[in-house]
């Protein structure tokens, strides 16, 4: 397969693996790789700089295929040590791909690409994110991700569809556009090439995965589940999120429909209990993000059968639509 993403990072298929924030790790990140996409660990979970340069060696041990580190630049943190570390540590690891979101990467950009790093962008579908996709071209990002409000975790403020708004920011910009949010199987693939995107990130497809370091019985959680039972928490505070519909989440909800601001909510929603849910097979103790994809997915497989199965079932649906078409 050959898009503007494959040809740019040489690698073989246009499919990224979304950051996932803790579960970000090499051995997922480096399976993604190694079976022809793009790979990524997510440098949030990382205070120290040594823990983030061991997990960057672990990546180059596990693959020599490019992959892919993120960056959650909060505002409040944009400019702070951790942001600059993050930043300094990418350099100095000579890591292939840089994914920013949260604040716009232009106090680091021209420092990452002069290191020989490509930056993509991420930015939450709905009308102030064209604006931003516009900007994150205007600052020289390497290409722009377009997370649709089907995505789990941050889909924006504005419930604007994967379908309508990566076709519209390929209209407005040159540089290449990533869809993310609510693609998980080959059909869903398939569609985002035809809206004309350049490669295509999935998150919760891989949670799915052997590789991934989510404990058993969270995944299990996570099969159970169909599209209809994710909820959005956080919006009263402006950081609208999309988790599974636990007991977390609807503590969560319950304390937003009191009125109850961020400290009252840091209650349900802070990260000790996130990773408990997600590493000790305790899925109702914290939010778990993730996508109305989960109703598309039914069973764990290996990475590489994830991927080969996405490819050779995509060749299908183009089959089927030559037919169509005569």
């Amino acid at each position: 397969m050959k898009t503007r993403i494959t040809e740019m990072l040489g690698i073989k298929y246009p499919l990224v693996c979304g950051g996932m924030m803790g579960l970000g790790r090499a051995e997922l990140a480096a399976a993604v790789s190694n079976a022809g996409g793009l790979g990524t660990i997510s440098a949030n979970i990382f205070s120290e700089q040594e823990e983030l340069t061991k997990e960057i060696e672990k990546v180059k041990q596990l693959t020599n295929r490019p992959f892919a580190m993120t960056i959650s630049m909060l505002p409040e943190m944009q400019s702070g040590e951790i942001t600059k570390m993050y930043v300094r540590t990418a350099i100095e690891q000579k890591v292939p791909v840089v994914e920013t979101s949260g604040a716009s990467p232009e106090p680091f950009i021209g420092k990452l690409q002069e290191n020989g790093i490509r930056v993509f962008h991420k930015v939450p579908a709905g009308k102030p994110a064209e604006r931003y996709a516009l900007k994150a071209e205007k600052i020289g990002a390497d290409a722009v991700i377009i997370a649709g409000f089907e995505c789990g975790g941050h889909p924006g403020e504005n419930q604007v569809s994967s379908l309508v708004f990566v076709p519209k920011v390929k209209k407005r910009v040159q540089i290449p556009v990533i869809a993310a949010g609510g693609f998980a199987d080959a059909s869903g693939f398939t569609a985002a090439l035809a809206l004309g995107a350049d490669a295509v990130t999935m998150g919760t497809r891989f949670v799915f995965t052997e590789e991934c370091i989510a404990h058993p019985d969270t995944k299990q959680r996570l099969i159970e589940a169909s599209e209809n039972d994710t909820v959005l928490v956080q919006k009263s505070i402006r950081n609208t999120t999309r988790v599974l519909a636990n007991e977390a989440a609807e503590r969560a909800l319950g304390i937003e429909a009191r009125g109850g601001g961020l400290q009252d909510l840091m209650a349900v929603i802070n990260g000790k209990r996130g990773r408990a849910a997600w590493l000790e097979g305790k899925p109702d103790l914290g939010l778990l993000a993730c996508g109305t994809a989960v109703g598309l997915i039914d069973e764990v497989k290996p990475v590489q059968a994830v991927i080969e199965e996405i490819i050779s079932e995509s060749q299908g649906v183009m089959a089927q639509l030559k037919q169509i078409f005569g």
